[in-house]
């Protein structure tokens, strides 16, 4: 990776809004995550991240999600088990006309039956896509 990718892997950590002493714990590890973008986020938060059976609480939630990983709804709920209030969960898939591919529309139809709310998308590397989500307000 060249330091030109370096830098914007590690801008892009702080664009999901991660910042020192940020707790993040990760679902959907897998050997083609970016580990760059880990690391960065790592860096920046000044931990480890979390995995899917920690239990402490967390300020935010990073889901790798590829097409043929199983039903997204149980994935999205099981991010929210330990997330802190405010807390948001990052919902990372694989970018058009890569292998995996998600379309946006099926985390547009999972993230409402899971209790959660669409804000925006960016692009978190190369290879990976992001889309933020918060929970709904409770009335």
């Amino acid at each position: 990776m060249s330091e030109a990718e370096a830098g914007t892997v590690a801008s892009v950590a702080g664009k999901l809004g991660f910042k020192n002493g940020d707790l993040i714990q990760e679902f959907g590890y897998d050997d083609d995550v970016d580990f760059d973008l880990r690391e960065s986020i790592e860096d920046l938060t000044g931990s480890e991240l979390l995995d899917e059976d920690d239990h402490e609480v967390a300020d935010a939630a990073i889901l790798w999600w590829r097409a043929d990983d199983g039903d997204l709804v149980d994935a999205l709920v099981d991010s929210l088990t330990t997330l802190g209030e405010g807390g948001v969960v990052w919902v990372l898939t694989p970018k058009n006309g890569r292998a995996g591919y998600v379309p946006p529309a099926e985390i547009q139809e999972a993230a409402p039956i899971a209790g959660l709310h669409l804000t925006s998308s960016v692009g978190a590397s190369p290879e990976w896509a992001a889309t933020r989500l918060v929970p709904r307000k409770k009335k």
